[in-house]
Parts: C-alpha cells; structure tokens; sequence
C-alpha cells in the first residue's frame, strides 16, 4: 500500500502556470481582451478549468459563442480534454517553459481530433471508468466494486475540489496489495508517444523469476528492432532506471489510478 505521505502530498501539490489567450478571430468588437493567467494542478483536466476561464472571456464573444463547446490548442494543436494537464504539458516539445500559454476556444470544435465533454458529469464516467479499469489490472475489480457509490463520489470530488485528503482516505483502499505477493497482478500504465497518442499493454510488476521489475525492465519491453526505448518521464520527472514498477504504481499514478508516462526513443 502507498505509504510514502509525503511523497504521495509532493505529487498532488504539482501544479502548472497557464496563460490563456483568445483567439483574434473570435473577439467581438475592436478590444482585444488581455491574457488571463491561472495555477492549476496537473493532476486535474482542462475541462475543470474551464468554467474560469470562460467567464473571463465571456463579454469579449457573442452569445451564441456562449453556448459553443470550448476547446483549447497550443501551437494551433487541439489538446485532449481528457488527458491530465500534467501530461499535455510533458509531451510539449517546449516542456519547461512556464506559464504554458494556450488558446481558448468558443466555436468550430475539431470533432475529428477531440471527444467532447460538455458536463462536468461526462468527464465524471469517463474517469470513473479509468478507475474501474485500473482496479481490474490491480485487483480484478474486486476493491472498486465493493465500494459504496459515496466513496466513488468522494474520489471523484476530492480530485475536482484539490482535497488530498478527502482523495486518499478512500484512493488507499485501490493501492493495497496483496500481502503474500506485495504488488499489483498487473501494472495499469499509459505509454505515450511524441504524437501525443498513448497505447496500453498488459505489464505484470513482476519478472519471471519473482523479482520486482524495474524501470530498466520496463524500457526492454518497450523496445523493438527498429527502435530502442531510452528513459520514461511523468509529472515532469525523469524517472531513474533503477525504480520498481510497483512503486512507481502506488506513489505516481494519476488519481485515475493509471501510470501516465512519456516515452523517450531512439532509432537503432
């Protein structure tokens, strides 16, 4: 079980500095609205921000713009709604440069490139059901389903309202483990690519012999002919070789229980 407090606090505390901008074309009238600057955690969605971000804009767009989905890009690329901000900041290639300046939109949604979240509720299921899929790799989804709907919810509110505490008195269930094997049946991870597109794997935490994989295991299974994986990177760290699956798994999941890393290759 996670039990590293202060690193688990560390990793919820992480937070970024955003400068957001509109876009010229969409401004109504001859003023042009200044930049509005906000801290968010990188561990939240660009959909819980918006609601801020849209009022600060709001008297600057026509009303029927009001009711358009919002949508954002940096660089004139649409960023995933329901990605992490934590991790479209760590695929930029610019990734250091803080505040991390994005455009807000208010019309012509790249329904080609983007899935909508027009409610909070819908961003809600999806993350719910991020979790339940993690618990089936950890624990065949035993834990999250013997939980009451209150303690989905307080997942859930815990994350939106930044209470790490509220999180965790109930995330800690969905991080013990098995006390005779001590890790996971697999790990629930996230690969992305320089694209900006992730895929999954079925990763056990263990290696054949027994023994706890490692970084280091985890980049060998990642490489192929043509290509060699050479570092992994998530909530802006690079993480060192030597580090176990596990406990990358229990300390630096995203709070929808997935490891989201960014992988670093290079052609052989």
């Amino acid at each position: 079980m996670a039990n590293d407090r202060e690193i688990l606090r560390m990793i919820w505390e992480g937070q970024l500095a955003l400068c957001f901008q509109a876009d010229p074309d969409e401004i109504v009238g001859l003023q042009q609205p200044e930049n509005f600057y906000l801290m968010v955690s990188r561990l939240s969605y660009l959909p819980l921000v918006t609601d801020k971000v849209k009022k600060y804009f709001s008297r600057f767009i026509s009303g029927e713009q009001q009711d358009g989905s919002v949508w954002f890009d940096y660089n004139g690329t649409p960023l995933k709604l329901h990605y992490p901000i934590g991790i479209l900041y760590d695929l930029c290639p610019e990734e250091g440069n803080q505040p991390w300046c994005l455009t807000i939109h208010f019309s012509k949604f790249p329904e080609e490139a983007l899935v909508k979240f027009e409610t909070k509720d819908l961003l809600e299921s999806y993350f719910m059901s991020c979790l339940k899929e993690a618990d089936v790799l950890k624990h065949r989804g035993q834990v999250i389903s013997s939980m009451q709907k209150k303690e989905h919810n307080q997942l859930w509110i815990g994350l939106v309202n930044d209470k790490f505490d509220q999180f965790w008195a109930v995330n800690r269930r969905l991080m013990e483990v098995n006390s005779e094997q001590e890790c996971f049946k697999h790990t629930p991870l996230r690969f992305y690519n320089e694209d900006g597109t992730f895929t999954q794997q079925l990763i056990s935490p263990l290696a054949e012999s027994g023994k706890k994989k490692t970084v280091s295991d985890l980049l060998e299974e990642l490489s192929t002919p043509d290509r060699k994986a050479i570092g992994i990177k998530t909530h802006g760290i690079d993480i060192h070789n030597h580090t176990d699956l596990q406990w990358m798994s229990e300390h630096l999941s995203y709070p929808d229980n997935f490891l989201h890393l960014v992988v670093f290759y290079e052609n052989v």
